[in-house]
């Protein structure tokens, strides 16, 4: 990108903090495996003290936590055939389970076809619990509620599944998911920003060093250092769908890690070959548009705009983060923000994310699906 580029994007990210899109952001953009762009802007928190953006400013990733934590160890564990995604959960599970949930597979609970439906407000029950039984006590509660359609018969995101692979990675790896992406992933790389969210983990860091997420009235606190998403909060911290905590450029080092291996340019974390399985759009539902864990771009109103090919993949946070990587053309965004703080209630990211990414790809030159 040259200097008229980058003041077009960076023009963009500042009105994207006037028009109160979010309070403020970190964009990196990568062509090649090189950084060619990188900027803050606004700030990390309003409330309650104004503090300027940084480019290390940790924030709550929300469900980034899915692609870049918990379908990360997975494609470990498949990767050495430790669990297979088309193993059922009665075989992949200790715990009892009804007849509807046995023959639920990793395929279908990545792709978000299994059935499940979207969100509970199991907090709300958690506290009543002691910390220790929650989670023991959230996987019986999904496991035994009713689904919401036929296995492999819709699609709807939810973040249950994910929290049952969870328990599942535990039970292969002989480790909590923390410990088995740490030792596995996040320490090899060096990543000293990155973390699934505990009491230990927050009192690493000055709470200034966080994005501000939202005033939250259930825990009467504006949260920074604190996970947002309530259900991982009750849970500990995190869960496997929420508690993903890093920056923009860790963020990068992670999804780079895949797009070398997804390129045939490494393969000392992972076989090419279980990459490109994970990347590869599931066909079983027709109106589905997701990968393994990722999202690819859907055919219209795509949160990547209009110029990332259909071979690309994705996702999105509740809190204002994304990740977009095009595979064909080799570019990766990397957009991160405080879009909840103060309040969840702000949607505005919904129309200007299109459009950021729009941007960066016409100052790529590559305004075109080919």
């Amino acid at each position: 990108m040259g200097m008229k580029t980058k003041g077009r994007i960076r023009e963009l990210l500042r009105r994207g903090v006037r028009e109160g899109v979010y309070p403020g952001a970190v964009l990196l953009v990568a062509r090649e495996g090189k950084i060619i762009f990188s900027h803050k802007v606004g700030n990390r928190s309003l409330i309650p003290e104004s503090l300027p953006m940084e480019k290390h400013t940790i924030f709550d990733l929300a469900s980034l936590t899915k692609p870049l934590g918990t379908t990360l160890a997975l494609m470990k564990l498949v990767d050495e055939e430790r669990i297979h995604l088309d193993e059922p959960l009665a075989d992949l599970l200790s715990t009892a389970l009804p007849q509807n949930k046995r023959a639920l597979t990793p395929r279908l609970i990545l792709s978000h076809s299994a059935g499940f439906v979207d969100w509970q407000p199991f907090y709300l029950k958690l506290v009543k619990y002691a910390q220790e039984e929650r989670k023991r006590l959230v996987r019986h509660w999904i496991v035994e509620a009713p689904l919401a359609y036929s296995p492999g018969r819709g699609c709807v995101y939810s973040d249950l599944g994910f929290m049952v692979l969870e328990q599942a990675i535990e039970e292969r790896a002989g480790a909590v998911m923390a410990q088995f992406l740490e030792s596995n992933f996040y320490g090899p790389l060096s990543l000293e920003n990155t973390f699934l969210s505990s009491e230990s983990s927050a009192m690493r860091f000055k709470k200034e060093r966080f994005a501000a997420t939202e005033a939250c009235q259930w825990r009467n606190e504006v949260l920074q250092g604190r996970v947002h998403d309530e259900n991982a909060f009750a849970l500990g911290g995190y869960s496997g769908h929420a508690g993903l905590f890093g920056t923009a450029e860790e963020v990068y080092r992670i999804v780079n890690l895949l797009r070398q291996h997804y390129m045939r340019k490494r393969d000392d974390f992972l076989r090419p070959e279980t990459v490109r399985e994970f990347f590869s759009r599931q066909y079983h539902v027709d109106t589905c548009t997701r990968a393994l864990g990722w999202d690819t771009p859907s055919a219209k109103n795509s949160s990547s705009g209009r110029y990332f090919l259909p071979e690309s993949v994705g996702h999105l946070g509740f809190t204002g983060t994304s990740v977009w990587m095009e595979l064909k053309r080799d570019v990766v965004v990397v957009f991160l923000t405080n879009r909840v703080h103060p309040t969840r209630t702000n949607e505005k990211i919904r129309t200007f994310r299109p459009i950021l990414h729009d941007a960066v790809m016409e100052e790529l030159k590559m305004g075109s699906r080919l």
